[in-house]
């Protein structure tokens, strides 16, 4: 099982993805421009971490 699982992506040049750990839930956001990218916990509306509750996600 890979830790990791991408569940969003959108772009070629400027590239967005999300990408959920598979043992806590926590989502983060990857964007990648050019020659730079940065990697963070993506946030919901009220500031607290996205975590994602899915069983299938540990396949």
């Amino acid at each position: 099982m890979e830790r990791f699982k991408k569940i969003y992506s959108q772009g070629i040049v400027d590239v967005l993805e999300i990408w959920v750990d598979t043992e806590t839930g926590i989502n983060y956001m990857w964007h990648k421009a050019a020659e730079a990218g940065g990697l963070t916990p993506l946030l919901d509306e009220s500031g607290k971490v996205v975590v994602t509750k899915d069983s299938t996600l540990k396949s």
